[in-house]
């Protein structure tokens, strides 16, 4: 459905440390910075970017916004969980686990990024 997700940030290093940890677990290749600065993770299946605001103003976090990305299994989950928590993210809302959606089960796990971006991994079961 989607093509790719920007999200803003104000040091995109930081980001990218973040990024790198989180992007390893789930199978990806590190981001890369372009010349413009920003840093690109490149998929089969789409491209997520952290970026310096392009119109100069500070970057902030969207209320009511999440990013989630998939994950193979529990274990990666929890795994994302800890790389992301060892490399400046909060553990926010219940620990990962299994969460229901009428019919559909999942196991999922949130963090606040270094910006406070809110990020979710999930597997669905």
């Amino acid at each position: 459905m989607f093509s790719h997700v920007m999200l803003g940030s104000n040091d995109v290093e930081l980001s990218k440390k973040f990024y790198d940890a989180l992007m390893e677990v789930l199978g990806h290749k590190e981001g890369v910075i372009d010349e413009y600065g920003r840093c690109i993770y490149f998929t089969d299946t789409g491209v997520f970017v952290l970026t310096n605001p392009i119109n100069g103003e500070s970057a902030t976090h969207g209320n009511g916004m999440t990013i989630g990305f998939a994950a193979t299994s529990p274990e990666v989950v929890d795994a994302w969980h800890a790389a992301g928590v060892a490399n400046g993210g909060t553990s926010i809302e219940n620990p990962p686990g299994v969460r229901q959606s009428g019919e559909r089960r999942m196991y999922l796990a949130y963090l606040r990024d270094p910006h406070g971006n809110k990020i979710c991994a999930t597997h669905f079961m």
